[in-house]
């Protein structure tokens, strides 16, 4: 689990930066490609100039440099040897799950009401959606969320499955770009 979170929060802070890169670009020059713009369908620039792009006041791509850094430094502390407080999980816990409820929000905006798929975005939900899978079945598993024996057990047993659980994730949404989007007839 200490790995997966310093290297997705590695991966998701590139993403991050990346984005927020673009987002300059754009602003100093209203008139510029973005260069994550391959196509109409494929593209960053709609989505960053969007209303849902900076849905709280500010690029969202800022709350992902500062996001981040939260899995990268507690996995790199998990590898030294911490163990971090109730209610230190719990708190993580529910920042996880924020970003994990954004970029579920995030996606079907882009999706159902842009009609594009940004690859930075993409990476970013490539990255969220299996960190909130290891962070939530490790909060059950280890009692910081109380339920019963049972219900650890399973958590635990399912934390190999995580791999799986991201991979049906991404058929999901990859079928729904497709039926919303028609993905595949736009490359062909």
């Amino acid at each position: 689990m200490a790995v997966w979170l310093v290297v997705a929060g590695a991966i998701g802070w590139w993403a991050a930066f990346q984005l927020t890169v673009e987002r300059f670009h754009l602003l100093a020059d209203p008139d510029a490609i973005a260069s994550c713009d391959f196509s109409v369908l494929v593209q960053c620039t709609a989505n960053l100039e969007s209303w849902q792009g900076s849905v709280f006041g500010f690029p969202n791509p800022i709350l992902g440099l500062t996001g981040w850094v939260a899995p990268i430094v507690v996995g790199m502390a998990l590898l030294a040897g911490a163990r971090f407080a109730r209610w230190f999980w719990l708190l993580f816990e529910l920042g996880v799950l924020f970003a994990f409820a954004f970029v579920i929000w995030l996606i079907s905006q882009s999706i159902f009401v842009l009609g594009t798929l940004c690859p930075w975005c993409m990476v970013t939900w490539a990255v969220t959606i299996p960190t909130f899978y290891v962070v939530t079945l490790h909060v059950l598993r280890t009692g910081m969320v109380p339920v019963g024996p049972r219900a650890r057990r399973a958590a635990g047993a399912l934390m190999g499955w995580v791999p799986l659980f991201a991979v049906v994730s991404y058929a999901v949404i990859a079928i729904l770009a497709q039926v919303r989007l028609d993905v595949l007839g736009s490359i062909f």
